[in-house]
């Protein structure tokens, strides 16, 4: 394992990015920058594995890379193995089906965490979602819609809608160590419907309802959208059976151009800066006691003006690395 720390650090020393020198020996970016400034306090003999008591090590040094390249570069389905998600106790058996060895889930932790992994939640993707339309709205599609919106003065707003339920908690609380602390809630279940529509520029619409959103909502909240509109509107949302009903499209066909509706390419909300908005409603409202609908529509509404009030907020959620595409 000295050896193939050397040759890491080596490796970088001759002007090779700790990215490549990580991809190259199969370990993890971090763990190369902890051999760098090992060697930079102490030389070689920082690099040198301490002597440790028991029995010898199982893997080897090629071993190692291998696992680290195996879970870094390759999902369970991809090697054959059921799950979405590289476990512990997957790992194991990945061990013991390829390499022929059998190591307990307490060695399989500190084998990962010697290649610099640790747990972590994932974000998820649907596998639906076709790379080429999303690469083909961001490239040209949403640059079309912009031209088009300058060209006529519309204003842009992304627009979609999420529900709060009163049995969703979110946060932490501080309490003695060992003693789970218990929080009084509503055993009652209930929950409102948001609709809002975020602008480029910092601009916020929203409206809540109590019930199911559907066509006849949307068309309400479009309705809204124009209210006090003297340019065009162009709305962009996701292909939801609502958005696209029959008397959504008669209704935008009765705007006479002052309204226009755009789809997002299918299974990809991260494309739609909006989505920021519930999760900053819904850590907000989450964190407070709510005993009834009555009282939830109010801290819906109170967290929504909030963020109404922050144009600088809004215009942040178009600077996430998904969503700068469409920021002005």
């Amino acid at each position: 394992m000295h050896a193939l720390r050397m040759q890491a650090i080596k490796a970088v020393r001759n002007g090779r990015t700790v990215a490549d020198v990580a991809e190259a020996f199969g370990f993890n970016e971090r763990t190369v920058f902890k051999w760098l400034a090992r060697y930079n306090d102490g030389g070689q003999k920082a690099l040198q594995s301490k002597p440790k008591s028991g029995r010898p090590r199982k893997l080897t040094d090629d071993e190692m890379r291998w696992i680290a390249r195996a879970v870094r570069d390759e999902t369970p389905q991809q090697m054959k193995l059921p799950y979405a998600l590289w476990t512990l106790s997957l790992i194991q058996e990945l061990i013991r089906q390829r390499l022929g060895k059998s190591l307990t889930l307490p060695s399989v932790s500190k084998v990962m965490k010697t290649l610099g992994f640790s747990a972590q939640k994932p974000l998820y993707e649907a596998w639906q979602q076709n790379p080429e339309l999303v690469r083909e709205w961001e490239t040209h599609t949403y640059p079309e819609i912009r031209r088009e919106a300058k060209a006529v003065g519309a204003t842009i707003y992304f627009a979609d809608e999420s529900g709060l339920r009163s049995d969703y908690h979110a946060g932490t609380t501080w309490a003695p160590v060992g003693e789970t602390p218990v929080v009084e809630v509503t055993g009652r279940r209930f929950s409102v419907n948001m609709l809002s529509a975020v602008g480029p520029r910092g601009e916020l619409r929203f409206m809540v309802h109590e019930g199911t959103v559907n066509a006849r909502v949307f068309r309400e909240f479009l309705r809204r959208l124009l209210v006090g509109a003297e340019k065009p509107v162009f709305v962009i949302v996701d292909g939801h059976p609502a958005h696209k009903a029959k008397l959504v499209k008669e209704f935008v066909a009765s705007t006479n151009g002052m309204l226009k509706l755009f789809f997002l390419p299918p299974y990809a909300p991260h494309l739609n800066p909006d989505e920021q908005v519930w999760a900053h409603v819904k850590r907000d409202v989450s964190r407070r006691g709510v005993e009834n609908i009555k009282q939830m529509k109010r801290m819906a509404i109170s967290a929504l003006r909030r963020i109404q009030k922050l144009p600088g907020l809004v215009r942040s959620f178009f600077q996430q690395s998904e969503c700068q595409y469409a920021a002005t």
